[in-house]
């Protein structure tokens, strides 16, 4: 019955500690992706080259802006 027990329990906490480190993983690369987002200026300098506009400083601000806005609300909309 000790065998038993001893082994339920190692079961049970490596269930455990899977479940915490994958929800620990999850939200540390939802910050990181918040706070360091994978288009940057040159990205959508190069998008809004690539369409045949020279953008301002102003416009590719703005456009940044409203990624991260976006990226926001879709966060806070699946909680």
């Amino acid at each position: 019955m000790n065998l038993f027990v001893a082994i339920l329990l190692m079961l049970v906490f490596a269930v455990a500690g899977f479940a915490g480190g994958a929800w620990f993983t999850q939200k540390q690369t939802k910050k990181l992706l918040m706070e360091n987002p994978p288009l940057n200026e040159d990205a959508v300098r190069m998008m809004m080259g690539s369409m045949g506009r020279k953008p301002s400083e102003t416009q590719v601000q703005q456009v940044l802006r409203q990624i991260r806005s976006a990226a926001k609300q879709a966060d806070t909309k699946k909680k």
